[in-house]
């Protein structure tokens, strides 16, 4: 609880009347390394906040070497298959923990009393929305700026922890090549 309430001071002060409404609605997850959590067609109904671990957004395929990953989320960030939280529909995508990942989640309708009895609701509806509005939008002006070494080195440079914890394949998916073109990338640097 300590990494969330750090993680949203750094943006607002929270009375303490708020801090305890909104950590009683707050559940603790412990998702084994390679589970997947929410599945495709399934309705995202919570908001988690990552304590420690991995977890991948990526559209399944019926051949895995398919699958196209679009995302992933670490230690101290959000994550949730948010369109579908907000709209209450399935999802087109699925989350994956891709190591032990330690989570702590708040359902549709909690954070919807959260919203209406607290200031603290709003401001983590906030962070969310705008963290994945970012996150989506760099990854695009990527994909259409830069080749697919550039947008490779510049995945590393930001975080260079992804070559100890994400399986290449998953990478190279992300990036939007090949794992054959991703190896010719890596031989070449």
């Amino acid at each position: 609880m300590k990494q969330i309430k750090a993680y949203l001071e750094q943006i607002a002060s929270i009375s303490e009347t708020d801090w305890d409404f909104f950590t009683s609605k707050l559940h603790r997850r412990v998702i084994p390394k390679k589970t997947v959590f929410l599945k495709h067609n399934e309705v995202e109904n919570h908001i988690s906040f990552i304590e420690s671990g991995v977890v991948r957004l990526y559209i399944p395929k019926d051949d895995p070497e398919k699958e196209i990953t679009f995302g992933f989320s670490f230690k101290n960030q959000f994550v949730s298959a948010y369109d579908s939280f907000l709209t209450q529909k399935p999802s087109a995508y699925q989350l994956q923990a891709l190591a032990e990942t330690t989570i702590l989640s708040i359902s549709y309708n909690d954070l919807q009393e959260v919203y209406k009895t607290t200031q603290i609701g709003n401001l983590i509806g906030r962070l969310t929305a705008e963290r994945l509005f970012l996150l989506k939008s760099k990854r695009e002006q990527y994909l259409l700026n830069l080749t697919a070494e550039e947008r490779y080195l510049k995945l590393f440079k930001e975080r260079p922890e992804l070559l100890n914890i994400i399986p290449l394949k998953y990478i190279s998916s992300y990036i939007g090549v090949t794992a054959q073109a991703l190896s010719r990338i890596r031989k070449r640097i």
